[in-house]
């Protein structure tokens, strides 16, 4: 239960923003909480892969916040959450032995913080009267997801 539990809220923070959760989920690889050794995402747990996904991730928090960012709703912004999520899901699952199980949730949870967090996100902008107050809030529930889903 754990595994669902867990690869769902990585899929949800994946949702919200594409690489939180893979950034997220190589950390704890890196320090042993998601056990990848000796599987074909060890790589995820290697010393300057979770340093580089940090960047990536922190260049797409500055990105989500420029005017001319597309959609989180087209096809290949869409397509981009549920593979990551889906590969966050995957080596959860994989450290507790439920490849498929926590393949499912991360893929189930990337569609709901998708959906979700346009929702969200477009009724907080509405609420503040701009973008940006409602975008860092976003921003920091997708952090707080994925630090609850590893890191508790």
């Amino acid at each position: 239960m754990f595994i669902f539990i867990n690869a769902f809220l990585i899929g949800t923070a994946s949702g919200l923003r594409a690489l939180i959760g893979i950034a997220a989920v190589s950390w704890a690889a890196r320090y042993g909480i998601v056990r990848l050794d000796h599987t074909w995402l060890a790589f995820l747990g290697y010393a300057f892969t979770p340093y580089i996904l940090t960047l990536m991730a922190i260049a797409e928090l500055v990105n989500d916040k420029l005017p001319k960012t597309p959609s989180r709703l087209i096809l290949s912004q869409f397509i981009t959450r549920i593979v990551t999520s889906a590969l966050c899901g995957l080596a959860i699952g994989l450290s507790g032995n439920g490849m498929i199980l926590g393949l499912v949730a991360g893929i189930a949870g990337a569609v709901a913080g998708t959906f979700g967090g346009a929702k969200a996100r477009s009724l907080l902008a509405r609420a503040f009267g701009r973008d940006l107050p409602a975008a860092l809030l976003e921003d920091a529930v997708a952090l707080g997801i994925a630090a609850f889903a590893l890191f508790r």
